[in-house]
């Protein structure tokens, strides 16, 4: 896959990273100018990752019926108009309407992208190619928070949403210039009526729904730190909001060189042998942030430590899960896809709003939901690999 190829499609799986991590440093600036507090300001998050889950299962159909450069278009210029929307917004409900639609275009890009490297790459290939696509889009929690800050501090919040808007539109021009249709010329364009039956065969194959539920819980894990960082960092622990970014990109660097080791070592072992690795040293540190998260230090870096050591880990758990579900399914290329994302982001949304809930005034709130991401997606892993040995698949 050639350069220029390559960083489209990271740019385009950057969307979600963007649209989220671009806006938080301004949760309380938010929040002063709705007159409201921050667990009400987390709801327009929450929908978001809603958004992400519920429209990823209309582009994937879409994507296998009739290619994949119409939809991605579509959801590019969604996502474009919906940006402008929530920088024009009057009100809290207004955003967070807003939001929502903005993740309904937002997710083409993630969904599509997943489908073309399905397309183009075999599975040890492919997982090589997510964890090149990590670097692109590991810039974004790097760079977004920074540029967020800034952005919040010359401009306000709604230069935030600008800055997206005019992104999205660079990447649909970007789209239209230099990504060719991957779908193959001879493959069965599936009909739409038939969606439903793809999803229910889908969810009736277990190794495919393991997979994509270890990724989700640790992906759960990492929206659960997303959402209750800005609180944690800013507001219990002082540091300034200009100052977040720095903080929260630190953690973003671990993930992107994690994600460029986990590319060398799938030249010795394939991705299924590095996940069953890995998600050991998740689980170990993810249960650190938990224990040093009830106790709460009166300093951040104890619990800054374990937090860097799990979000690093991501580096290497998400390509490999991605690989390992969506091999065997050029046919469905789509549609695995679009439930592999959606599975993500539902739990991503659910995990986003219970920090919001259990919001206690304490570090505990996030503490407990990395921890029970962790311990799910740890035993949702060991029974994967014992249904691969069963059906003689390692």
């Amino acid at each position: 896959m050639n350069f220029r190829l390559l960083l489209i499609l990271g740019a385009l799986s950057a969307f979600g990273p963007l649209a989220v991590d671009m806006y938080l440093p301004s949760f309380p600036s938010l929040a002063a100018a709705f007159a409201t507090d921050i667990e009400h300001v987390q709801l327009s998050l929450a929908v978001y990752f809603a958004g992400l889950a519920l429209g990823q299962l209309f582009y994937g159909p879409l994507a296998d019926r009739i290619g994949r450069r119409l939809p991605l278009l579509a959801g590019v210029a969604l996502f474009t108009l919906a940006s402008l929307g929530c920088a024009l917004a009057p009100s809290l409900e207004w955003l967070i309407a807003a939001r929502f639609v903005q993740a309904l275009g937002g997710c083409a890009g993630m969904v599509v992208t997943r489908a073309v490297v399905r397309d183009l790459c075999d599975p040890i290939a492919s997982a090589k190619v997510f964890s090149q696509m990590m670097l692109v889009m590991g810039l974004a929690p790097i760079l977004a928070p920074l540029m967020g800050g800034l952005l919040l501090k010359t401009g306000g919040w709604q230069w935030i949403f600008l800055a997206l808007s005019l992104f999205s539109a660079l990447c649909g021009l970007a789209v239209a210039l230099w990504l060719p249709e991957t779908m193959p010329a001879e493959q069965p364009r599936a009909p739409l009526r038939g969606a439903l039956g793809r999803y229910r065969r889908l969810f009736g194959d277990g190794i495919f729904l393991g997979h994509a539920l270890t990724g989700g819980l640790v992906m759960g894990g990492m929206f659960a730190y997303i959402s209750g960082s800005p609180f944690l960092f800013i507001e219990l622990y002082g540091v300034p909001a200009e100052h977040y970014g720095w903080l929260f990109g630190l953690n973003a660097l671990g993930f992107v060189l994690v994600s460029q080791l986990n590319a060398r070592l799938l030249h010795w072992r394939g991705p299924d042998f590095w996940l069953r690795r890995v998600i050991w040293i998740y689980l170990g540190a993810a249960l650190a942030t938990l224990g040093l998260a009830l106790h709460q230090p009166a300093q951040l870096w104890p619990l800054a430590l374990p937090l860097f050591g799990g979000i690093a880990c991501l580096g290497a758990i998400l390509p490999n899960t991605t690989a390992c579900a969506m091999a065997g399914q050029g046919q469905n290329a789509g549609v695995a896809s679009a439930l592999l994302g959606s599975l993500q982001f539902c739990i991503a949304a659910g995990s986003s709003a219970l920090v919001g809930v259990l919001h206690d005034g304490s570090a505990a709130p996030m503490g407990e939901a990395i921890g029970l991401c962790a311990l799910a997606a740890f035993a949702v892993a060991w029974l994967t690999r014992r249904l691969e040995l069963r059906q003689g698949r390692l």
